[in-house]
């Protein structure tokens, strides 16, 4: 990477991993309402920018107002006011997406994140209009957060490789499965506790990840619709910007018996290499097997 005069937030904002990127677009959106608070107060400002982004970016458990701004099924999950709401959700993102990245790939990072986030957010909403108890605060309750979407990367990648384990402090070392397993009976658990929606977004995106997992191990991408869509709003957005080349494999004057003769030599060299991870965790691969892992998870 050059640094230069021409380097500025959004070049380096591009050239960063998936997974900063995430985080960065959660940061800044807190940074910015925040700094907004400052210039609100400097000018005795009667309105409140934290209350304008519950207004116009948490997510409405009400279809009266959710038909109207349908767009806060996806701010909602970058949108926090407390700082601390905040950390607990990127501190999550970072080390457990990390892995997740490892295992699965960006790309897969996104689309989770994002397909989690709406999973969470439709079983919130689902919640709030059937069941009674709900009825008295649905009109006024908003669902704002990373926790559904760092969810679905918790429990997609505890599902995908369940017995990779990690060092936690005061646990010692603990497999992806048991955190993955802990969280989801934690949320389920909160439901009666004064935070009935964000646990209840929890679970929907602790169910997309698992859901995800399952199927990707199958070969079915069930995300792949969020890459669809992001694509094509990139291009309305800035109409020059060319699609992004999809990337076809020419076989040289090969049969296909040949073909698919090393196709499925490579994968079974992936699987043996995922049964060893599964069976002794991901710091018993060699170098040439986690690069072959690596290779495998960006295709």
């Amino acid at each position: 990477m050059k640094f230069g005069n021409q380097n500025n937030f959004s070049t380096n904002f591009m050239q960063n991993s998936m997974l900063v990127k995430l985080i960065y677009a959660n940061l800044v959106l807190f940074v910015a309402i925040k700094l907004l608070l400052v210039l609100f107060m400097l000018f005795v400002s009667g309105s409140s920018p934290d209350q304008w982004a519950l207004e116009w970016l948490a997510v409405p458990s009400d279809l009266s107002k959710l038909i109207f701004k349908p767009w806060t099924l996806i701010t909602y999950m970058f949108l926090h006011l407390d700082f601390f709401h905040l950390l607990s959700n990127m501190v999550w993102l970072y080390f457990l997406g990390t892995l997740f990245v490892q295992f699965l790939g960006e790309r897969k990072l996104y689309t989770v994140y994002i397909a989690g986030g709406i999973a969470g957010a439709l079983l919130y909403i689902l919640f709030f209009n059937i069941f009674p108890v709900f009825e008295t605060v649905n009109s006024s309750a908003v669902a704002l957060g990373a926790s559904a979407s760092v969810m679905a990367v918790v429990a997609g990648v505890g599902t995908y490789s369940p017995n990779y384990t990690i060092r936690l402090i005061f646990l010692g070392e603990v497999k992806l499965k048991y955190i993955a397993i802990a969280w989801f009976v934690i949320d389920v658990l909160s439901i009666s506790n004064s935070n009935s929606g964000g646990h209840i977004a929890h679970i929907g995106g602790a169910a997309l990840g698992f859901y995800f997992a399952k199927q990707w191990a199958k070969g079915k991408d069930i995300t792949a619709w969020v890459s669809k869509i992001s694509d094509f709003a990139l291009a309305l957005v800035k109409p020059g910007t060319k699609r992004k080349m999809k990337v076809k494999y020419k076989r040289p004057s090969t049969s296909n018996y040949e073909y698919n003769g090393r196709k499925k030599e490579e994968q079974a060299e992936i699987d043996t290499i995922l049964d060893k991870i599964s069976r002794s965790g991901y710091d018993s691969l060699s170098k040439k097997e986690k690069e072959i892992l690596f290779k495998a998870s960006g295709k």
